[in-house]
């Protein structure tokens, strides 16, 4: 406790001078003029989970009360958290961004965010429930390889969470420079530290509830926004839609599919990073093992979803109000040109990113603007910590607890090793978002989608439903799925042309999202080298599928339910 006292005080201790920067940031012209709403409400939420970090800390001293909460969060608790974790500020920011740009066919990111929940609900939830412990890995080595499987599981976990927590750290620090006037590596490292005090000392139970605070007051302040923009058109959808048209610059094309995404390889091979990510997101898997049992497992499904598919459909609304309320506001026009370089729409010099949160200042004046900026940063600090919670358990439970040390190690040493690995992966989040700070990032979080769409997905889906699955066919079929993700994506236009700087058009690889051939590798590799695996590992892992079918829909072992 003391030494959580003395990092709470250096935080707080730190953010006066960087506040006090932030203060004069005006002079210097670079920077937008400091949103004083934003920055009280802001440290108001750091006070909030801080103390919560404080109560989670107090509450926990065993693994798994670190890892998962010691399973005592409830269905209705975890399905609110599930909503904090997946919404994130590339959500918010980031979808109503693409509404306002393109209109309609922005909601093709929020239909295949939405329609893998139901993959979730029927396949992922219950098996995972009942044959893990921890981490996802658990449930892949149930009647697998504990070694190589486990291995896998890790890289898979790892470049997963690596890919999106740069993406939300660099997209942290732009949005923390942009509303609160801060220089972009102070921003970085708030974030980072903050990610750290959360994980390092409340474990599960500390990011859960600062999650679930995150999630209400996302849900409630885009709820008083879509009413805002509502009400300005009698409550009309119609009215709404027909002056959107009329202003934009695309006019009626902005109400019809295919702008965004035209090639139609590109767009399922979006969707199906999408659809099939979510159900290998190792954040968003760890939270099935907070809850006690499958049921409550499957109930937290069925809360996420309603909770998620109601964030997005407000997002589509916050879209279209940015169209009509901001785009047509010289002021507003005016004050995102000095304030970020580049394209708002119709004017060079923006970002369609902002869209929301100029809307919010359209709608609510400067109380609401720092509401709803805060409530982005905290956006950012919840999903951050869930994935920071996620890497540090790969490293230690599955690689350090059971591939080094083989099952022979205790709690508190496998506990002490998560917090020494959040450390570390909170300084490399910290060095790595600043390093990218200049490049496009856009494409880590596709490509976090890709990879747990092309690696984890396939080897946790086949490993509960499929009995010829062997150690073999998923450790190389899994590693195939890995290693093309990356590969492709790396070869392609988003990578290759505008983060590498290659001229345009000399990308090996015409699609930005490769989860379509990355996926078919993965699935063809896994039955093709367990299909000709004729080892005695691959007929014992064969052999073991009934107990573990069991132990799946019942959540006992073959011998227990026998009895029943």
């Amino acid at each position: 406790m003391r030494r959580l006292a003395t990092l709470l005080a250096t935080v707080l201790l730190a953010a006066i001078p960087a506040l006090a920067h932030a203060a004069g940031a005006v002079e210097g012209g670079t920077q937008q003029p400091t949103n004083w709403h934003a920055i009280v409400m802001f440290v108001l939420f750091v006070c909030l989970t801080l103390g919560i970090t404080y109560w989670a800390a107090k509450r926990t001293k065993s693994a798994a009360q670190f890892y998962s909460a010691g399973g005592g969060i409830t269905g209705f608790q975890n399905g609110i958290a599930i909503a904090g974790d997946y919404m994130s500020a590339a959500s918010f920011l980031g979808i109503s961004g693409l509404v306002y740009a393109s209109g309609f066919d922005g909601l093709i990111y929020s239909v295949g965010f939405l329609v893998g929940w139901p993959i979730v609900t029927f396949l992922i939830a219950e098996p995972l429930r009942n044959l893990g412990k921890y981490t996802f890995a658990d449930v892949a080595s149930f009647r697998l390889g504990q070694t190589p499987i486990r291995i896998l599981a890790a890289c898979g976990a790892l470049v997963t969470v690596a890919f999106y927590l740069i993406a939300q750290m660099v997209g942290a620090g732009k949005l923390i420079q942009v509303l609160f006037g801060l220089d972009y590596w102070v921003a970085v490292v708030i974030v980072g530290v903050l990610m750290i005090t959360y994980v390092t000392f409340g474990g599960m139970l500390a990011t859960t509830w600062v999650q679930i605070i995150k999630a209400v007051l996302l849900l409630s302040g885009a709820t008083f926004m879509a009413l805002a923009v509502l009400w300005k058109f009698g409550f009309s959808p119609e009215a709404l839609f027909a002056k959107a048209v009329e202003v934009h610059p695309k006019h009626l094309a902005i109400m019809a599919p295919g702008a965004l995404v035209s090639n139609p390889i590109s767009a399922i091979s979006l969707g199906v990073a999408l659809i099939f990510g979510t159900a290998g997101l190792p954040h968003i898997l760890m939270r099935f093992f907070t809850v006690p049992n499958a049921r409550a497992a499957r109930s937290s499904v069925f809360f996420a979803t309603g909770f998620i598919g109601y964030f997005y459909i407000l997002t589509f609304i916050i879209g279209f109000g940015a169209i009509c309320l901001v785009s047509t506001n010289p002021e507003f026009l005016d004050a995102a040109v000095a304030a970020i370089k580049g394209p708002i729409l119709g004017i060079k010099g923006g970002s369609n990113n902002m869209a929301a949160i100029y809307l919010a200042d359209a709608v609510g004046g400067d109380l609401f603007l720092g509401f709803i900026s805060a409530v982005a940063f905290a956006t950012i600090l919840a999903v951050v910590s869930g994935l920071a919670l996620a890497g540090a358990s790969a490293i230690s439970h599955d690689l350090y607890a059971n591939v080094f040390r083989r099952g022979h190690v205790n709690e508190l040493e496998e506990m002490r090793v998560s917090k020494i690995a959040t450390v570390c992966l909170g300084v490399l989040a910290i060095v790595l978002g600043i390093i990218f700070e200049k490049q496009n990032v856009a494409f880590m979080v596709g490509l976090a989608f890709c990879i747990a769409a092309s690696c984890n997905f396939p080897v946790l889906l086949l490993s509960i439903y499929w009995r010829g699955l062997t150690t073999r066919g998923a450790f190389i079929g899994g590693f195939l799925g890995l290693i093309s993700a990356v590969v492709m994506v790396v070869l392609s236009p988003a990578v290759w042309e505008v983060t590498m700087g290659h001229p345009k058009g000399s990308a090996p690889s015409p699609y930005e999202n490769p989860a379509l051939f990355s996926m078919a590798i993965a699935f063809v590799g896994l039955w093709l080298f367990s299909v000709t695996d004729r080892s005695r590992r691959g007929a014992e892992d064969r052999a073991g599928f009934d107990a573990q079918f069991v132990r799946c829909q019942t959540g006992i072992g073959a011998a227990k339910a026998s009895a029943h």
